[in-house]
């Protein structure tokens, strides 16, 4: 492995500082603040999660339900039972596996049709679910309940956060994420030189969906009372994809650009106007499509760019001068 250059090392003390800090909010909160702290931290999470996969292929996936909803009723099942962090593993393990076989089955297909496939596949697993409760329990939801309160869900949402971060820095080091970044571009090339495309997806598939399944296992003892519609609700799913594209995909921390505003804001207007957050999700959804289709992170780059050219043009004319 190449060693870490001075900016990547400049990068990771700022990282590790402000995690550190951030480290700090249930000291001194332990109300809103800190319940709106786990809100960030949770779609930090699910968002970079998923732009893993979807930023570089540039696929739109709409499985986050499914993999967050197999976490969570991961530990439903079995916080009576199995340790906690042993039942975190089996959530990772149980939504890589659905994301495998999802991803051999469906990633040859692009376009709308990936879409509308991942969105029917969290409606089919929360019929199946459902089915499945109703006819062999006694009840269709699980209570959940443990010693842990809302400071320790977000130390631990903070720390997979890290984790996430960690491995995306890694894999774009790698040759899978050059191989991304290829077959992103253009899949035909990406095939004429050589790269297993089917496989380098699959395998970016199943280590997003494995992390988002971690994600709903971390918080399934805030739910207390966890049921198929709570667990695998795809308001989610529609949630992650637009706080993800307002931030931007192109580079791993982006998606933070569009969490933390767009979560301040459902938070306000779901407490004021309950009745409307679909319609806020839809309109929030189109705006960003037509107003920022590269989100903030590319709209920074684009003035970035400007401001680089004013600048050349400037010393162009004074050099004339």
């Amino acid at each position: 492995m190449t060693r870490l250059s001075e900016k990547e090392l400049r990068i990771a003390v700022l990282a590790i500082v402000g995690f550190a800090a951030v480290a700090t909010i249930p000291l001194f909160d332990d109300g809103y603040y800190l319940s709106l702290s786990v809100n960030i931290a949770l779609y930090a999470v699910l968002c970079t999660a998923w732009t893993l996969f979807s930023g570089p292929t540039h696929y739109i996936s709409l499985a986050t339900a499914a993999f967050f909803g197999i976490g969570t009723y991961t530990v439903g099942l079995g916080i009576d039972v199995l340790p906690f962090p042993v039942l975190l593993v089996i959530a990772a393990i149980a939504s890589g596996l659905l994301a495998g076989l999802v991803g051999v089955a469906t990633l040859r297909l692009s376009g709308v049709y990936f879409v509308i496939f991942t969105l029917g596949l969290a409606e089919l697993v929360r019929q199946v679910v459902t089915w499945l409760q109703t006819n062999f329990t006694n009840g269709v939801g699980l209570y959940v309940f443990t010693d842990m309160g809302e400071k320790h869900i977000f130390w631990m949402l903070l720390a997979l956060a890290a984790v996430v971060y960690v491995t995306g820095w890694l894999i774009n080091r790698s040759r899978l994420g050059f191989a991304m970044r290829i077959i992103g571009n253009d899949e035909l090339v990406a095939r004429h030189v050589g790269i297993d495309v089917a496989r380098a997806k699959v395998i970016l598939f199943v280590v997003s969906g494995a992390f988002i399944g971690v994600t709903g296992a971390i918080l399934a003892p805030r739910f207390a009372y966890v049921e198929p519609p709570s667990a695998f609700n795809p308001v989610i799913s529609f949630q992650v994809v637009i706080m993800a594209l307002l931030g931007g995909t192109g580079r791993l921390w982006a998606p933070l650009l569009g969490v933390i505003p767009f979560t301040i804001l459902f938070d306000q207007i779901s407490s004021r106007f309950p009745n409307h957050t679909s319609l806020l999700i839809g309109v929030a959804f189109m705006a960003i499509v037509y107003f920022l289709p590269r989100g903030v992170s590319g709209l920074i780059e684009d003035l970035r760019k400007v401001r680089g050219d004013f600048g050349s043009a400037a010393k162009a004319k004074e050099a004339v001068r």
